[in-house]
């Protein structure tokens, strides 16, 4: 059954972008960061990919969104991490961080206890074992790879919602975990989404992808409903291009080429989502 009130405010949103394009700052890794910028592209959005310490604070003041990513991370990207955040919390221009490694580096770690108490970012991505390393949840991981033994699961998704709900309520924030199944929620309303195929795995990044995908739709809703048209255009545009791929080569391709031409009936009739 469609949820017509979610589905207008999905399609609203989509719509804002397409017609306004805003700037969005995206301080990431230099693996992925040409896939950022056309996933920003594909959907309406601008990017710019500036992290010089010395000028983020100028350009992150002239950005709807600033786009923050731990990959691969550097002293210079730190140190242009924080100015850019303090810049974007004065000015009111929403944030997203994705905490890629968090629960593999104390480096990351640490910086992310005084990040998220003081900045208090508007959409929090990661995957499982991040997400519970930051909540102070026991985790297990491998490099910046999920424990696939903690995965959310339909078995344990209602566990999870409980634990992840109650953290993002008294952070004042949305927490978006990635995995085979997506998990999205602001502490009041939590969504299970199962769009997506397993291809998505197979090419680096896309989890970078994803959260510069979040921060285009940023500027113009609730940081959930922009996580949420983010995550399902992902997933569909992911079920849609593998169609006519041979491997991960020619998927990368079409990934970009669907999510271009992807309508809005096709995101409001393919969508897998659960209310948790």
């Amino acid at each position: 059954m469609i949820n017509h009130i979610l589905a207008e405010e999905l399609t609203t949103l989509r719509h804002a972008i397409q017609n306004t394009h805003p700037l969005i700052h995206c301080i990431t890794n230099p693996i992925s960061i040409n896939d950022c910028a056309n996933i920003v592209l594909a959907v309406g959005s601008r990017p710019i990919m500036a992290e010089h310490p010395e000028e983020v604070a100028e350009i992150t003041a002239t950005a709807q969104t600033l786009c923050l990513n731990l990959g691969s991370i550097t002293s210079d990207r730190l140190k242009a991490i924080k100015i850019a955040a303090k810049t974007a919390k004065k000015n009111h221009i929403p944030i997203i961080i994705d905490i890629v490694g968090a629960a593999c580096s104390t480096l990351r770690n640490n910086f992310l206890k005084d990040f998220l108490q003081t900045i208090q970012p508007d959409i929090i991505k990661g995957n499982i074992s991040e997400a519970l390393s930051i909540c102070g949840n026991e985790c297990h991981s491998s490099g910046v790879e999920a424990n696939k033994e903690q995965l959310i699961t339909l078995e344990n998704a209602q566990e999870y919602a409980q634990l992840f709900a109650k953290w993002a309520q008294e952070h004042r924030t949305v927490l978006l975990i990635s995995g085979p199944l997506d998990f999205i929620t602001d502490g009041s309303s939590a969504y299970l989404i199962s769009n997506g195929v397993p291809m998505m795995g197979h090419i680096t990044g896309t989890g970078c992808m994803l959260n510069a995908l979040t921060a285009a739709y940023m500027p113009a809703g609730r940081p959930l409903a922009a996580a949420l048209l983010a995550t399902l255009s992902f997933g569909i545009a992911g079920e849609l291009a593998v169609k006519s791929s041979q491997g991960p080569g020619t998927f990368h391709m079409h990934l970009f080429d669907t999510l271009y031409n992807l309508t809005d009936t096709d995101i409001i009739t393919k969508w897998k989502i659960i209310t948790l």
